[in-house]
């Protein structure tokens, strides 16, 4: 019998002026980017919460502390890559992911299938697994007053 688990990522970073935007693994044009010690992808570093959380291994902060300087300024496709080894290591297979990324603006939909794409070929599945919406907050709270973006994932994984 498999062994199935579920786990739930999220993950929010401020906006602000001289930073690319990179979502998903891609550069999204616009006038601000995410803060953050690595690349401040908010999709990928909710899904590798969702993953690590599911297979009990704690949470990305833990394993990619931001006090480290390794992965000052490193594309979370690698980290994404690092958290697939990890769950790997335990034995367990990505099932699926379904995620929201809640911004006001950018327009993400043009963005969207790229982003699956890079996820599910970091992590060796078929974009077919892989489940990405964009949403906004109808100009409510720090997301829709542009200030920041936010993203919640889920991952289901098996032995």
């Amino acid at each position: 019998m498999n062994a199935f688990r579920i786990g739930h990522g999220y993950d929010v970073h401020r906006l602000v002026p001289g930073r690319k935007l990179i979502i998903g693994g891609v550069c999204v044009p616009h006038e601000t980017g995410l803060d953050g010690h690595s690349d401040a992808d908010v999709l990928l570093h909710a899904v590798c919460d969702a993953l690590l959380g599911a297979a009990a291994l704690r949470d990305i902060g833990y394993h990619f502390p931001d006090s480290d300087d390794a992965f000052k300024g490193i594309s979370s496709l690698k980290l994404l890559a690092k958290v697939n080894e990890l769950i790997k290591s335990k034995g367990f297979s990505v099932g699926n992911i379904d995620a929201t990324v809640i911004a006001q603006r950018p327009k993400l939909a043009p963005y969207i299938a790229e982003m699956r794409k890079n996820i599910a070929e970091t992590l060796g599945i078929e974009t077919e697994q892989v489940n990405i919406k964009a949403t906004t907050e109808e100009g409510l709270g720090f997301t829709g007053k542009k200030e920041g973006i936010a993203a919640h994932a889920v991952a289901l994984i098996y032995q």
